[in-house]
């Protein structure tokens, strides 16, 4: 069983920081890319950033220059440090781990998510 376990989230004020943390468990053999992404109240899920095979990043055009992703793959563990934040950053935040390999199967898996509140 795979399980994706977020944290960090929180209530901060603008231009303030977080850092949220997705570590990841279960028989995973490889993953793609691991991919942060949120929903605010009334909106599509929409991507935030991702992470690939040779650490490849790519970010939506909103966050650029202020989210930061990186993955510790000793700690099966993957961060969104998010600097600058603003008001319409306020979301749940999910982690992904997209096309993820067991065993078995080859699939994309999704955490719980985590709440993002920023207020001015």
């Amino acid at each position: 069983q795979v399980q994706l376990l977020e944290s960090g989230g929180g209530l901060v004020q603008a231009g303030g920081s977080l850092r949220l943390s997705c570590t990841y468990s279960g028989f995973i053999v490889s993953v793609d890319a691991m991919g942060w992404y949120r929903q605010a109240p009334g909106n599509q899920r929409e991507l935030v950033a991702t992470i690939a095979v040779g650490e490849v990043t790519d970010y939506l055009d909103s966050v650029k220059g202020r989210f930061t992703i990186s993955k510790d793959n000793a700690k099966n563990t993957v961060y969104l440090q998010m600097n600058s934040l603003k008001v319409e950053d306020t979301a749940v935040y999910y982690c992904k781990a997209i096309r993820a390999k067991t065993w078995s199967t080859i699939r994309d898996y999704w955490g719980q998510g985590t709440q993002v509140t920023v207020s001015s």
